[in-house]
């Protein structure tokens, strides 16, 4: 896991020094990335400058080092990420005549690429990355980042000069940049507390789209982008080629499929470690790496004080019952709020996904003992486990053939009471009431349920649970619609739920999960690495019916059969926690004086991004009391954090 950045200077005007000094520059802002060492390229002839910042992982030697030419020198490459069956395709390059000088996965990437071509070698890689190669032939650069985007990779053209980099903070190391926020994405910022891909919050900067490839010639002609591998493509290709076997057979096929994805994530030269949280998700990644390894796993968990957001208890208990050698540490309120400033330069652009700060305090301890980690993301995007999935059929099913106005009739008197009242009613009738209507969010859920009451079908009913500002705060900006806004980019599938969980690995997964969990960990420069996003266990679950992921249980009934076989069932079955903090209440107390700071209206008025009244108006309402607005709320709070930090112009 390294930190890549390098530019083209397509006039071929930098001289050698500036472009040492420069591409140094920004490779020096990923240090975070790849603390080991550090290196860059030049090429002055041809205008090319590569960086690379190494977390040595595989071959710790000088051998695999980088940035790293092909024998030949015809290519050169800077690499982020792993190649997790290197060694196979290495075994089938040795007997096509090539010869390795070190042990690292980097080293059979170019020997691929010059064996079979880009295209061709890299359908033949299993991972994640993001790279940049640059032929010395062909005076051609190629920027690729893999299936599923785990590993981030940001390009722009300014002047004379395409720009790349793993983080946005490189950038702003280039003379030729111009850090001008985008208003289109700041406003998409705030409706999906994320900037999805491929928008950056920087105008002029791009995020390249998960499973495609870059080209841009040297003589500074247009780049192109071509997808080498698409979610919608294999949604759609799992639709018309279904499973035809029992669950049995089912459970068969998958547990070999996920077995082999986490044996491959193990491959390690450095210590390798799981994180547990005791849901479903990382219990089955850390029990099949248990089942994997000759030795205890290595385990980690994060306790919170608050019980109603730890759940430490259940990783123990997992962690027993497996034999893992835990480790477990509580913290305060005041460490997670200590947090705060750091998430600025952590991020690098606006982000909002508030688990964003155990993600990162998890990180930092496992850090201090392994520098490789196995997560469970992705499990409930394969899987079919958020609520939402079943939740928002059944919806659709019960007032789909209501007209709009009787709809919206019935979202009005809802909303006639607020959430606090809504709380008060169903806690006096919650003797009479069943079990499952006994939540401490009810009133929030009703409300959220009315904003339904008005979306046309299924998909617009997705978008909406995933929206926070329906009518984002920022002045004059037009929204740029992105792939959950746009029907046009879905899978063409008949069940609207399996088209519903291929749209949030397309959408929500990438831009939010996957982003999340690659800053949280770098910032610490710990590797993490996702078996259950394995390309070759999505095709599997894509073919997968409905009812081998929705049971009596609730979703990923599937996984939950693979569990079982590892973990008993009383010590995983219980409802689905998320891995949050207690905002809301944070908001109203010991975070008031940050937040209020951060809103004040005048500011905002003169910074010129937001308007201040709606945003006033939801502070107002949170603070009453009556209303939880911590969604909207803190998005705004990153935002305004991220501005004070970076300061660009207006």
């Amino acid at each position: 896991m390294c930190g890549i950045a390098g530019f083209i200077d397509t006039k071929r005007q930098t001289k050698e020094t500036g472009l040492h000094a420069t591409v140094d520059a920004m490779t020096e802002r990923l240090i975070n990335r790849g603390p080991d060492s550090g290196d860059v390229w030049v090429n002055p002839e041809q205008g090319v400058a590569f960086g690379h910042r190494r977390l040595a992982i595989i071959d710790l030697t000088d051998h695999g080092k980088q940035p790293m030419a092909s024998d030949g020198d015809r290519w050169m490459i800077t690499f982020n990420g792993e190649i997790y069956n290197f060694e196979e395709i290495r075994d089938t390059l040795k007997k096509l005549g090539h010869a390795f000088h070190g042990n690292s996965d980097t080293e059979v990437m170019l020997a691929a690429v010059k064996e079979w071509g880009l295209e061709a070698a890299v359908e033949r890689f299993i991972g994640m990355f993001a790279f940049a190669l640059w032929d010395t032939q062909d005076r051609t650069l190629h920027l690729g980042r893999d299936r599923m985007g785990i590993k981030p990779l940001y390009w722009g053209i300014f002047g004379d000069h395409l720009m790349f980099a793993s983080e946005l903070k490189a950038f702003t190391a280039h003379p030729e940049f111009v850090a001008e926020i985008d208003r289109p994405a700041l406003a998409t910022f705030l409706r999906r507390s994320n900037v999805p891909a491929p928008q950056s919050i920087y105008t002029g900067v791009s995020k390249l789209p998960a499973g495609s490839i870059l080209t841009q010639k040297a003589d500074g002609t247009p780049p192109t982008i071509a997808a080498f591998w698409s979610m919608k493509s294999l949604a759609e290709d799992g639709a018309r080629n279904p499973f035809q076997g029992s669950m049995e057979d089912a459970v068969g096929e998958l547990e070999p499929l996920l077995r082999t994805s986490v044996r491959q994530r193990m491959i390690s030269d450095v210590p390798l470690g799981s994180f547990l949280s005791g849901g479903l998700d990382s219990s089955t990644v850390t029990a099949l790496a248990q089942a994997e390894s000759a030795k205890p796993v290595q385990t980690f968990t994060v306790g919170f004080e608050d019980p109603d957001f730890n759940e430490a208890d259940h990783a123990k208990a997992v962690a027993a019952h497996l034999g893992t050698d835990h480790t477990e540490v509580y913290v305060s309120d005041q460490e997670l709020r200590d947090v705060l400033p750091k998430l600025p330069t952590m991020y690098d652009e606006p982000f909002a996904d508030s688990s964003q700060i155990p993600t990162f305090l998890v990180s930092q301890m496992a850090r201090q003992h392994v520098t490789v980690c196995l997560s469970g993301d992705g499990g409930d995007e394969m899987f079919g486990g958020y609520n939402r999935y079943t939740w928002l059929a059944r919806i659709n099913g019960r007032l789909g053939a209501l007209p709009r106005s009787a709809r919206s009739t019935l979202a009005g008197m809802v909303r006639g009471l607020s959430p606090a009242g809504w709380d008060r009613l169903f806690a006096l009738a919650s003797p009479i009431l069943p079990k499952r209507y006994a939540h401490a969010d009810a009133g929030e859920r009703m409300h959220k349920m009315a904003g339904l009451f008005s979306a046309q079908g299924i998909g617009a009913m997705h978008q909406r649970t995933l929206t926070v500002w329906d009518r984002p705060p920022v002045p004059g900006a037009q929204e740029i619609p992105d792939i959950l806004a746009d029907p046009a980019t879905w899978p063409t599938l008949d069940d609207p739920v399996r088209r519903m969980m291929a749209v949030d690995v397309m959408t929500y997964l990438v831009d939010d999960l996957l982003t999340k969990v690659d800053r949280a960990s770098m910032a610490v420069a710990l590797e993490v690495r996702v078996p259950l996003i394995d390309h070759r266990v999505a095709a599997f679950a894509s073919t997968l019916p409905k009812h081998m992921l929705f049971g009596e249980g609730g979703g990923k009934a599937i996984l939950r059969q693979i569990l079982y076989r590892h973990v008993p069932q009383a010590l995983v079955d219980r409802p689905k926690w998320g891995f949050s903090v207690p905002l809301q209440h944070w908001l109203r107390g010991p975070l008031r004086d940050w937040a209020e700071d951060l809103l004040n209206a005048s500011e905002m008025t003169s910074a010129g991004y937001l308007d201040p009244a709606p945003i006033s108006a939801c502070w107002a309402e949170h603070l009453s009391g009556r209303f939880n607005h911590q969604a909207k709320l803190w998005p705004v709070l990153m935002f305004q954090s991220w501005l004070q930090a970076n300061s660009p112009g207006p």
